[in-house]
């Protein structure tokens, strides 16, 4: 599996933390930036996360800034990935389960790396509640966050 990461400058510290870790753990990863602490803006990583997600390079995404927030949004303005903002492994669990998410997000200045990791972790090792139904309740929901306005059709 190809993991990509991507962060602001607040999350440096954290992104290459994960990364080394993935590493070591036999994934794939590719580091989308920054490089350097200097001061970045947050929008234009998260877009770069969400192409990669979206055109197949990467299957999953860890997105970082100092709250998790901004980056999120910037990550969920492409209608092909669905980035859920977490602080501890249910939540990653959760997202991977019902909402199919091919991406987290986490603040930095708000999560620990050893909590970072149980939440990849989470995230990663958890299958989507509905992989194999096409007709499934979470699918007939995820799908609809694609095309928010759709008429509804059940």
């Amino acid at each position: 599996m190809r993991i990509a990461l991507a962060s602001d400058h607040a999350a440096i510290d954290l992104k290459a933390a994960l990364r080394d870790w993935l590493i070591e753990s036999g994934y794939e990863v590719a580091d989308l930036g920054p490089e350097t602490g200097e001061s970045v803006d947050y929008p234009d990583y998260g877009f770069k996360l969400a192409s990669v997600i979206a055109d197949g390079t990467a299957e999953r995404g860890i997105a970082l800034c100092g709250s998790g927030i901004g980056i999120s949004i910037s990550v969920n303005r492409h209608p092909q990935v669905r980035c859920a903002l977490v602080s501890e492994p249910l939540s990653a669990a959760l997202a991977r389960e019902h909402n199919d998410a091919n991406c987290i997000a986490m603040g930095a200045r708000l999560t620990g790396i050893d909590m970072a990791k149980a939440c990849v972790t989470a995230f990663l090792e958890t299958e989507f509640a509905d992989a194999g139904d096409a007709n499934g309740r979470h699918r007939r929901r995820v799908d609809k966050l694609a095309h928010p306005l759709l008429p509804d059709n059940h």
